[in-house]
């Protein structure tokens, strides 16, 4: 009995079937093509809970699995506000860049790690701390504008320093038709230990403005730049110091094709000539040097093989100078130097290649000398060495060796002598660089008896962030002076420190110390300098 009631009432709980009205003989019967109706989705139980919307997505439950819950105290480490969990290796998240907050300081102290717990396991570091590991800036793309003529000659490429100098922010310049123009100015104070260079030091103070603009084209082919800059120093009690230098340039490059380019400049400096110049005197005005140059270089890429054809004409002149009234005159000292070149590159990958490059030369004095020596000559230079290439972020720059030469067409003797170049940085990590260069030349003198003068100088130079807006630099550079024909050497060791604190991106305050001691076998020539300079720099 108790079975048949069951299955009596669960027919009568089955829904009933769907049927049609026949029109035609007026009775009911079911549809051939009928399809379940689809059930109403389950009520809640909780009657004033609102039925969801089959338009939205699902409600995540509660016991979400996706959702980690926060660990007590006692069982994993677990960061505070303002803290997070100390990323480790195999971990891809990157975290999003900082917003940069011009002018707002945070004076919060950070919040210490829980009791108990391992403070290793906790990263405490702020974020803008934490961004130079991992997030190290990278130069902009208006900052590479300034660098698209750069292969006039390779050992000067400027891209080696720049990504030595790195900085929490880069130029933006003001963009002026299809150009973008960078000016920027320093106003700083100096104070000199010996003003003079003399072995009796003389201190002083000065006022340095140093305003400088670059004005670079921004096309999809060819490029142009134009650059001034400028120095005006005024001492306090020695005015025959004062500094009024300038230097105007232009660069331009030409692109024949995807491989083949044709880059030149032109140039004018005109600045004031140091006291530690052998010829220069201790006492009086200081000679004016004005140097006009002009360089054109021819690039190719055949695949893996570079040329370059370069020339250039440099010349150089001295304006007179005077003590107690009595003008002295150093047209004597001028000459134009006339420069070819030739350099092939083989490249092994984009961050090495090897090159070999022959340089001739020729200067022509316009004048004899005081002994009625005509001092023109004529030089050569082979170098070998390796390229890292100008484009990476760890490695950039150029290191070479070889042999140079420069023979006076009189009796003069000869200068010649192993010769090495190198313009090379290195990025350490995201805090630290390191920056190589060596400097090889046959320096022209009118030092009665002496052909020419060997120098060579080399450096070497650490930058460091101190914290993403406060960058040190230190630095040491050596150079040697020898005297062919003579027994006149002198050399000079120089030491320097800096700092730099970027309140924002347009405003730098720096201060920089320099030491010098200079010694030569001239009788009163050796001397001791220091140098402190305190500044501002804007910039846009």
């Amino acid at each position: 009995m108790l079975p048949a009631v069951c299955a009596a009432l669960a027919t009568a709980c089955l829904p009933a079937p769907a049927v049609a009205q026949d029109a035609t003989i007026g009775i009911q019967r079911p549809r051939a093509s009928a399809q379940p109706r689809p059930q109403p989705a389950p009520q809640p139980a909780d009657l004033g809970e609102a039925a969801p919307n089959p338009d939205l997505p699902a409600v995540i439950p509660a016991d979400d699995p996706s959702i980690t819950p926060e660990a007590p105290d006692d069982l994993e480490p677990a960061p505070r506000v303002g803290q997070r969990p100390v990323r480790k290796d195999g971990d891809l998240s990157e975290p999003d860049a900082p917003q940069l907050r011009d002018g707002v300081i945070d004076t919060a102290e950070p919040v210490s790690p829980q009791d108990g717990i391992d403070p290793t396991a906790i990263d405490t570091r702020t974020a803008d701390e934490a961004a130079l590991f991992d997030a190290p800036p990278t130069p902009s793309t208006l900052d590479q504008l300034l660098f698209q003529v750069e292969d006039l000659d390779p050992i000067l490429d400027r891209r080696p320093e720049r990504l030595f100098r790195f900085e929490p922010y880069d130029p933006v310049g003001i963009r002026v038709g299809s150009f973008v123009l960078f000016p920027q100015v320093e106003l700083s104070g100096d104070a000199f230990s010996n003003v003079l260079r003399a072995p009796k030091a003389r201190s002083d103070i000065s006022f340095d403005v140093r305003p400088s603009v670059q004005l670079v084209s921004n096309w999809r082919s060819h490029a142009l730049e134009f650059r001034a800059s400028g120095t005006a120093a005024f001492f306090n009690a020695f005015e025959t110091e004062n500094d009024k230098a300038y230097t105007l340039e232009t660069r331009s490059r030409l692109d024949i094709s995807k491989r083949t380019n044709l880059q030149a400049s032109l140039s004018h400096d005109l600045s004031q000539e140091s006291r530690s110049v052998l010829e220069a005197r201790n006492v009086g005005t200081r000679a004016d040097a004005t140097v006009d140059k002009a360089t054109l270089a021819l690039n190719h890429r055949f695949n893996r093989l570079s040329l370059q054809l370069r020339g250039a004409v440099t010349d150089t002149a001295f304006g007179d100078s005077s003590t107690a009234g009595v003008t002295f005159s150093n047209a004597t000292r001028d000459y134009r130097a006339s420069e070819q070149a030739a350099r092939a590159s083989w490249e092994f990958k984009p961050t090495l290649s090897a090159f070999t490059e022959v340089v001739l030369n020729q200067r022509d004095y316009n004048q004899v000398d005081a002994s009625g020596i005509d001092r023109s000559s004529a030089g050569e230079r082979i170098r070998t060495g390796l390229s890292f290439g100008n484009t990476g972020e760890i490695l950039r720059g150029e290191v070479s060796a070889g042999w140079g030469e420069q023979r006076p067409s009189t009796t003069l003797p000869t200068v010649s002598g192993l010769i090495v170049d190198a313009n090379v940085t290195w990025r350490v990590n995201a805090l630290t660089s390191v920056l190589a260069t060596a400097r090889s030349d046959f320096a022209e003198t009118t030092v009665t008896g002496v052909g020419g003068i060997k120098v060579q100088a080399v450096g070497l130079d650490l930058r460091h962030a101190f914290h993403r807006y406060l960058i040190g630099t230190a630095g040491i550079s050596y150079s040697d002076a020898q005297y062919a024909g003579s027994t006149l050497a002198e050399n000079e060791l120089r030491e320097t420190l800096g700092l730099e604190y970027f309140l924002n991106r347009e405003t730098v305050l720096f201060g920089r110390y320099a030491h010098a001691n200079f010694n030569s076998n001239a009788a009163n020539a050796s001397y001791d300098s220091n140098e402190v300079r305190l500044g501002v720099r804007i910039r846009r």
